[in-house]
């Protein structure tokens, strides 16, 4: 006999009662295996007269035992019975036992009762500024600096030239780490330096030394010269100035672009590139907008366990993305300078619409009918399979079809949203 009742955040306490015959057995079982590896004087182990292994293991002993070798059994039995699929470790508490009967009480989460509401109409606009010739002609003025050529300058600097220097930072007289270099190459008007450097450099000749009297930021990384005043003494070894190449057709070949032969081609490149580009964006975050909507129209009680497995899977794909770069979840956390529960935190908002997401996603699959062929996932298979570049027998067998499967009718219940949004 079992029971359940489903408390706050979708957990449950599954309650059930084993007695009777069942409860005999299992008992008279539990005890002959106790029993085999008892030792009393005068017989072998196992083999004392059952009045007198009666004597020596206890009831407690039995019935824990009966328990323990058969509470899992009991517990799937009556799950399927209250058509019960836990998503979280049952616990299992004994609430009472004795000869006649055992009452166990297992603890665990469900997936959660989920309703979605108003799905349908919500609002979908893909906005983007039109580009315009001035956008085009600054794609045009950043490749002509990509391929300018640079000549001396005989005279002052100005802004924009590049100054070849050799410096050296002072601070009360003393000269600090970090504050040296030579043969630097300095573009006046970057703001590579701090406030005040490149300034003082305007108006500066080939050969002619400086004493720049300047004062750290206060918000400066390095805590000794934060917010302090310091001399640098600057040599300028050279003036350079860039120049840019004329924009025609010559201009065009040496950028080499395929089809893009004249200058008017280029403008057409370009000018499809930033649209193209714009559009993506503006889709990108239409769909993000619709998809934080969806998720305010889920109505869930979401266990605790999902949203910390969500975490944590989120802070796996985390520490795969950082070992591309060599770096350990512990040394990206000191650099941040959090905790791990810290990241646990800041994760765990984001954890959580994902799910009420993929919960809104699944129910309007369910609500609308909509089915996924077998055509459907081979497709998916292959598309996989182009993007990374691999055999789709190798996606095949690292990807399990079932997930890929529910990945694909839930993209197609987001199309669904998509297509009867308001725009």
């Amino acid at each position: 006999m079992s029971e359940w009742t489903l408390k706050e955040k979708s957990m449950g306490d599954l309650v059930v009662t084993v007695d009777g015959e069942k409860w005999t057995k299992a008992v008279n079982k539990a005890f002959n295996k106790i029993a085999k590896n008892v030792t009393i004087d005068g017989f072998r182990k196992g083999c004392a007269p059952k009045q007198l292994l009666e004597k020596r293991v206890r009831a407690e002993e039995r019935y824990l035992q009966a328990i323990d070798d058969n509470a899992n059994t009991w517990m799937r039995e009556a799950m399927d019975e209250k058509n019960l699929v836990p998503i979280s470790r049952p616990e299992l508490d004994i609430r009472t036992m004795d000869g006649d009967h055992a009452e166990l009480v297992f603890t665990f989460a469900v997936y959660p009762e989920v309703n979605v509401k108003d799905y349908k109409g919500l609002p979908y606009e893909v906005k983007f500024e039109e580009v315009t010739d001035e956008d085009v002609n600054k794609e045009i003025d950043t490749m002509r600096e990509r391929y300018a050529d640079e000549e001396t300058v005989d005279g002052a600097a100005e802004e924009g030239n590049i100054v070849n220097i050799d410096y050296e930072g002072f601070k009360d007289g003393v000269a600090f780490d970090g504050g040296k270099a030579e043969g630097y190459n300095l573009t006046l008007g970057s703001h590579s330096f701090i406030p005040g450097f490149e300034d003082q450099l305007i108006g500066a000749k080939a050969g002619e030394e400086k004493e720049l009297n300047l004062t750290f930021p206060e918000e400066y990384h390095a805590e000794d010269l934060a917010g302090k005043d310091v001399v640098f003494k600057v040599k300028v070894n050279e003036v350079r100035k860039k120049v840019l190449p004329e924009v025609d057709d010559d201009f065009v070949s040496d950028v080499s672009i395929k089809d893009v032969e004249t200058v008017d081609d280029l403008k057409k490149f370009l000018h499809d590139r930033i649209e193209n580009s714009r559009r993506q964006e503006a889709e990108n975050a239409a769909d993000n907008a619709l998809m934080s909507k969806l998720t305010e129209c889920v109505e869930a009680d979401i266990p605790d366990v999902m949203v910390d497995d969500e975490v944590m899977g989120q802070i796996q794909q985390l520490q795969n993305q950082l070992s591309q770069y060599n770096m350990s979840l512990t040394s990206y956390l000191q650099m941040m300078g959090k905790k791990p529960e810290d990241l646990k935190e800041d994760l765990r908002a984001d954890a959580l619409n994902n799910i009420k997401a993929r919960m809104a996603l699944s129910k309007i699959a369910e609500l609308e009918n909509i089915e996924v062929t077998d055509e459907d996932v081979e497709k998916e298979f292959n598309n996989l399979a182009e993007q990374y570049g691999m055999k789709v027998e190798d996606v095949k067998n690292a990807v399990s079809a079932d997930m890929l499967k529910m990945d694909v009718r839930n993209s197609k219940a987001y199309d669904f949203v998509k297509e009867n949004a308001a725009k």
